[in-house]
């Protein structure tokens, strides 16, 4: 199996539009969250409120993702891109400028999420399109290189504005990226055909092959072998802020895992070869587990930031299953699976951070971020069969 190299995948035009504009998408959605919950904070006083806002962007995913998926294989996919990037735009205008009370704001930021796992969907299933082969496990390590640098310089931008302009300045910033991302997307890509298109309604379509996906066991095990690992890390990284007492130093610690994710994706990526690669999704599956078992010592910041960047960087275990993934789906329902798995993510995650959140009120936070990293070794060695590579038959012997 012959791999890919990183420059080679960027020489692809299509891929570096794909590029730039999922950077964009995802720091615009960083600062966006972010302006709104100090927005909601600042007119309430209320600290669950703010955080509700925080992560309302995310709840949508599980609606959306259930119900309204087909439409990533039923539109044109250019279409369907620069449709959300104008969405966010406008719903991005109107929180900043429209003098919406709070439960509105709420509102209308879950209403226009609802399609966000559709719109992300049509982006992936497009990737395998334009990046045959090996090419196309490089081209996801590189997103998620770029989304882990976007995060946190999302981040970090968002504070400037936020410092400057206030929180309708970051808002403001974010419509101003998603327009930028749309002519992006609406010059630098071909129009291409929708993959798929049924006299189904939408709705009854996305149940109908999210039942399909679900119930095919090749497909099931290497959808759950994406969702629960990341969980658990979900769940720890959730606690790290309670664990510092609510110090600032916490972003120092989430700031090194989005660090060591990227470095894992840099490091597999470049220098795996591709069966290496998918031998590799085990242990590093279990890897994103055990660094987190070291907070039952509880390590200062320090120690704290390199055992979470080692961890994170066990995320790249994902690289090893995007073949088989991408060779278990139906072309024609590409983005729906697409869709599901980041939706499945999605979900995950949030379970996560609820989950551990919970044992958290409990059991002191180190302790907790202890349980997760455990729990998060039993499921990886859990799913062992999903995440080994099968076993390419001999042909020795035969005539």
């Amino acid at each position: 199996m012959k791999g890919a190299t990183f420059g080679e995948v960027f020489a692809v035009k299509e891929f570096r539009v794909l590029f730039g504009s999922f950077a964009l998408l995802v720091g615009g959605d960083v600062i966006k969250m972010l302006a709104l919950s100090v927005l909601v904070y600042a007119r309430t006083g209320s600290p669950g409120l703010s955080a509700a806002a925080y992560m309302a962007g995310w709840l949508p995913y599980i609606v959306g993702g259930l119900f309204l998926l087909s439409l990533a294989d039923r539109v044109r996919p250019r279409a369907l891109m620069v449709a959300g990037e104008l969405v966010r735009a406008v719903t991005c205008l109107l929180l900043a400028f429209a003098g919406l009370p709070v439960w509105a704001m709420l509102a209308l930021v879950l209403v226009t999420g609802l399609l966000s796992p559709v719109f992300l969907a049509a982006r992936m299933a497009m990737l395998p399109e334009v990046l045959p082969g090996d090419a196309f496990v490089l081209g996801r390590s590189m997103l998620n290189m770029a989304s882990a640098s976007a995060q946190v310089v999302g981040l970090a931008a968002g504070g400037a504005f936020l410092a400057v302009t206030g929180p309708s300045g970051g808002l403001a910033a974010t419509a101003a990226l998603s327009l930028v991302a749309a002519v992006v997307l609406r010059t630098g890509l071909p129009n291409r055909p929708a993959r798929g298109a049924t006299g189904a309604g939408a709705v009854r379509e996305t149940l109908r092959v999210n039942r399909r996906l679900v119930a095919d066991r090749r497909v099931r095990g290497l959808l759950l072998a994406q969702w629960l690992p990341c969980v658990f890390l979900a769940g720890a990284e959730a606690m790290v802020v309670p664990y510092l007492g609510g110090q600032g130093a916490a972003g120092v610690v989430l700031a090194a895992a989005a660090g060591g994710m990227a470095a894992g994706q840099f490091v597999v990526g470049r220098f795996a070869a591709p069966p290496l690669r998918e031998r590799l999704s085990l242990p590093l599956a279990v890897l994103l587990g055990v660094p987190w078992l070291g907070f039952a010592l509880w390590p200062g910041i320090v120690w704290a930031s390199v055992l979470a960047a080692v961890a994170a960087a066990g995320l790249s275990y994902q690289l090893g299953l995007q073949r088989r993934f991408v060779e278990a789906v139906p072309e024609e329902v590409r983005g729906q699976a697409f869709g599901l798995q980041s939706s499945g993510l999605m979900t995950g995650q949030a379970a996560g951070a609820a989950l551990v959140g919970a044992l958290g009120e409990v059991i002191a936070p180190g302790y907790a971020i202890a349980a997760a990293g455990g729990a998060g070794i039993v499921v990886a060695l859990a799913l062992a069969k999903a995440l080994r590579p099968s076993p390419v038959p001999s042909t020795e012997g035969r005539s």
